[in-house]
């Protein structure tokens, strides 16, 4: 009887340490599905990003979703200023803004042909280039003090910027599409903005 009695209370005492382990386990197990329900950073797009304008103004890029964009990193005193915002300007021109517009983000890290303020540099691209699209805060875009939209587009598309007037042509869902290099002309970027435009109408026409 003795012998009986110690193996029952054992038995049960086994029985209690599995189901307080059990527990502990499936405990575990339900907060790491919460956590990764609730916690888990979302995967970020450009348009998911904050900037500033050019008078210091929180901006969400969520506005520009559902256009085709082009982001430009510009300067006012470079080689290829003239060029690149009459073409720029063209291109907004022609194809915005219903459907696309360009997003400029001056920046001084290259040959430092960027010194003036954000509301400086937004006048000298009006006043003497007549732009319409959007000419944002100053900022940097290569270091560790890296924009955190620029450090987006070039994260995505493994191509860093090497000199002023970099572009990227974003989707309307927030991703890279393609790059080019300042000096590439605009009639190498038009037949990838309207072939982004085109796609954009077609989903409208469908979506009616």
């Amino acid at each position: 009887p003795l012998t009986t009695s110690y193996s029952l209370k054992h038995s049960v005492r086994k029985a209690r340490i599995f189901a307080v382990f059990l527990s502990m386990v499936l405990c575990t197990t339900i907060l790491c599905l919460l956590q990764l329900r609730f916690f888990t950073p979302k995967i970020k797009d450009f348009y998911s990003f904050e900037v500033k304008d050019s008078r210091g103004r929180i901006i969400s890029l969520e506005k520009y979703r559902g256009k085709a964009t082009l982001v430009v990193n510009v300067a006012s005193y470079c080689q290829y200023t003239d060029k690149n915002y009459i073409a720029l300007q063209e291109l907004h021109r022609e194809f915005g803004p219903s459907h696309f517009t360009v997003l400029a983000f001056p920046c001084n890290q290259f040959g430092e042909s960027e010194p003036s303020s954000s509301q400086e540099i937004e006048s000298f691209a009006k006043g003497n280039y007549g732009v319409t699209f959007p000419v944002f805060h100053k900022i940097k875009i290569l270091g560790s003090e890296a924009d955190p939209a620029f450090k987006f587009l070039i994260d995505s598309s493994k191509k860093e910027p090497r000199w002023n007037f970099w572009k990227y042509l974003v989707s309307p869902e927030g991703k890279v599409v393609k790059f080019w290099r300042p000096e590439e002309p605009i009639e190498s970027i038009k037949p990838a903005v309207t072939s982004l435009i085109r796609q954009i109408i077609i989903k409208k026409r469908e979506d009616l």
